[in-house]
């Protein structure tokens, strides 16, 4: 890993540039094997699922986000070379931050980046380099990553919310779990809160009202609130993945996982299968058994010391409140001294709506990386 830590991976590498009031944000992927086809559509409709702006209840910042792909596509296909992308920033505020230049946001990472880099060469304006809008280009780059590994390896990845705040969409237990991730090619998470939906119709549609009311109830006190959430890695034909990705000791798959997705923006848990419930399980219960046949369960999340084991990888994420809310709350400002400030400007009323296609990428851009470095040393 660099010094500055802006590229994830170390064979399918993805690197992020940009600031949320900047001129652009974007990217570079690099390590992406030629003969791919792929055009900025592919990646289009991946950042649509992200952006903001496309209801009542994610950040109001009007933006395209429409990428251009810059290099490393020829006729259609990927060259091998770096391929290079852009997303313009149409819709900054940043008159919305000119308050908070001198002030530190109550859950944000002001007050940490104003000691590392320096106050008067912190980016106030929308949170600069910490903004949720660098997301978009890791689902950018992990767009390029999904292709490849849906078109040469058979992998498709998923996620969806499991509950949001206190409204739970899937129960805590195991075996929910397991039967919803058996049933993941089911999943239709292209509904407005990303609900995995393998209801009846009505119950479908009374889980989003139920959700929308709840969230209305949020907006409107000036509040946000968190969300939990689930990604899975499974294997289009007969859900088999390949065996054996990662590390058994430093570098475990399960251990990489989790950093990719600690790095996404408000994510402060990670479990790989059924994480912290498997301390009050007994081994009968968690280990799963093995017949000629595969597996009889998954409780491990598809990984066993470090290295995959053919079966559906998965996560569970937690995601904290938007910490920008406009309700008054106490800080300090950079002279030390107290103060109360309200955060203004357009947020997210739960930040884990957007999340989700994030995950999706960070899974992918891991998966495409432990791929190859399994290539290079095994095969």
């Amino acid at each position: 890993m660099s010094l500055s830590a802006n590229t994830f991976g170390n064979f399918f590498k993805l690197t992020s540039f940009g600031e949320s009031h900047g001129v652009a944000i974007g990217g570079v992927v690099d390590g992406c094997p030629p003969g791919l086809s792929l055009d900025e559509n592919d990646i289009q409709q991946e950042l649509d699922r992200r952006k903001p702006g496309t209801s009542k209840f994610v950040t109001q910042r009007k933006e395209d986000d429409k990428v251009e792909i810059l290099s490393g596509v020829f006729n259609g296909k990927t060259t091998g070379t770096p391929i290079g992308f852009i997303i313009k920033n149409t819709d900054q505020r940043s008159k919305d931050y000119s308050n908070i230049a001198e002030i530190f946001r109550p859950g944000h990472a002001d007050f940490t980046y104003a000691h590392k880099y320096g106050n008067e060469v912190r980016d106030y304006r929308g949170g600069g380099r910490a903004s949720a809008r660098e997301t978009a280009v890791r689902v950018a780059g992990g767009a390029i990553a999904k292709k490849w590994l849906l078109e040469n390896y058979q992998i498709k990845i998923i996620a969806w919310i499991n509950s949001i705040g206190t409204i739970k969409i899937i129960n805590d237990d195991a075996n929910s779990k397991q039967q919803l991730i058996e049933n993941v090619a089911k999943i239709d998470n292209k509904n407005l809160f990303f609900l995995p939906m393998p209801f009846a119709e009505n119950a479908e549609k009374n889980i989003e009202n139920l959700v929308e009311n709840y969230l209305d109830g949020i907006r409107k006190q000036c509040n946000s609130v968190g969300a939990n959430l689930s990604v899975a890695a499974f294997g289009v034909d007969n859900h088999k993945l390949p065996i054996g990705l990662g590390s058994p000791v430093f570098a475990k798959l399960d251990a990489v996982i989790a950093a990719a997705m600690m790095s996404i923006n408000a994510v402060k848990g990670v479990e790989i299968g059924d994480g912290f419930l498997s301390s009050q399980q007994l081994g009968s219960e968690h280990n799963d058994e093995i017949s000629p046949d595969g597996f009889l369960s998954n409780h491990s999340g598809g990984i066993l010391g470090g290295l995959s084991s053919g079966q559906t990888i998965w996560a569970n994420l937690a995601v904290k409140p938007t910490p920008s809310i406009a309700m008054m709350r106490r800080s300090i400002n950079i002279r030390n001294e107290a103060v109360e400030m309200r955060t203004t400007g357009r947020h997210d009323p739960c930040v884990g709506i957007r999340a989700v296609p994030v995950a999706e990428a960070m899974l992918a851009l891991t998966l495409a990386d432990a791929i190859m470095q399994d290539k290079a040393q095994c095969k």
